[in-house]
């Protein structure tokens, strides 16, 4: 989660340095990170979720 934390924060400020200085294709730069960083959490979610299943199934905790 460490990697989509600072993708997220790093778009944020581009974003935001961008809409300062008027720089549209910064700003949708750091759209776009925020938006891939977003996705990599959400995919980092279901990979936890898939292993704590696959943990609960071989301790028979279903």
């Amino acid at each position: 989660m460490r990697k989509s934390t600072v993708q997220k924060g790093k778009g944020t400020v581009e974003e935001a340095a961008g809409r300062a200085t008027g720089d549209t294709r910064l700003e949708a730069e750091g759209r776009a990170d925020r938006v891939a960083a977003e996705a990599r959490a959400a995919i980092e979610r279901v990979h936890q979720s898939a292993r704590r299943a696959r943990d609960g199934m071989r301790r028979g905790d279903f």
